[in-house]
This record gives C-alpha cells, structure tokens and sequence, in this order.
C-alpha cells in the first residue's frame, strides 16, 4: 500500500508543479537576420507534426513550444533563403526526450547572410551551419 501512496504523491507532485509553470515548455526560436528584402523560409517538422512553411521578413521571428516525450523528441528544420529561395540548409532544430525530459530549454536559431547561428540564449551565438 505504501507504494501506492508514493506513486500518488509523485504524480500529484508533477501535476501540480506542471500547472504551476514550474515545468515549462521547450521552445525553438528562429530570427530573420539576413539583408533587407531577404525573406527567410522556415519549415519544420517532427516524427508527428508539420508545423507548416512560414516566411518571414528581416527581422521577423517564428517560435513554437511543446513538452519532450519519453520517446525521443526531434524536430527537423530546413531554412531557404535567397532568389528563389536557392540558398538552403537542413538540420536538426531540437533533440531531447529519452530517460531525460527537459524543461523550459530554448534553442535559438539566427539567420544572417554567411550562415545560420545558434545559441541556448545564455552563451554568444556560434555559427552552425553555412547555406548551400
């Protein structure tokens, strides 16, 4: 009986703490840095979600949230940028989940003209990836 009644605490303890906001959600930002009239093309997607193609304008952003699974959580991203959008480069935005579930993690990715930057937020962006 008495590990029923931890099994009920913990539960009810994640429970509450997630309703309280202590467990947030992980978020992937995407900034447009590149040169006026650039348009930025983001489109992502997991194993059970498309989240759609989103242009953006320098200096728009594009952000979505959601909670790691136990399962592996993945999104692939593919950003274009350029005259018909020639310039390219596909990656892995977000991977988490497993035996650790992450909370409240950001990834933030900046597009500039010689590549794609990336930082947690705490830390100077590095340069990740080049187009294309």
């Amino acid at each position: 009986m008495s590990r029923l009644w931890c099994f009920l605490l913990i539960i009810t303890l994640c429970v509450g703490l997630n309703n309280a906001g202590v467990l947030e959600k992980n978020s992937v930002h995407f900034k447009n840095s590149l040169g006026p009239n650039n348009i930025l093309r983001v489109d992502c997607s997991s194993k059970d979600d498309f989240l759609g193609v989103h242009d953006l304008k320098p200096g728009q952003t594009f952000d979505f949230s959601f909670n790691d699974s136990i399962l592996k959580t993945k999104f692939d991203c593919t950003l274009a940028q350029g005259q018909g959008f020639i310039h390219q480069a596909s990656f892995r935005a977000y991977e988490g989940g497993g035996f650790i579930v992450h909370y409240g993690k950001e990834n933030f990715w900046d597009a500039r003209e010689d590549g794609i930057y990336f930082t947690h937020g705490k830390e100077t962006p590095k340069l990740e990836y080049k187009w294309s």
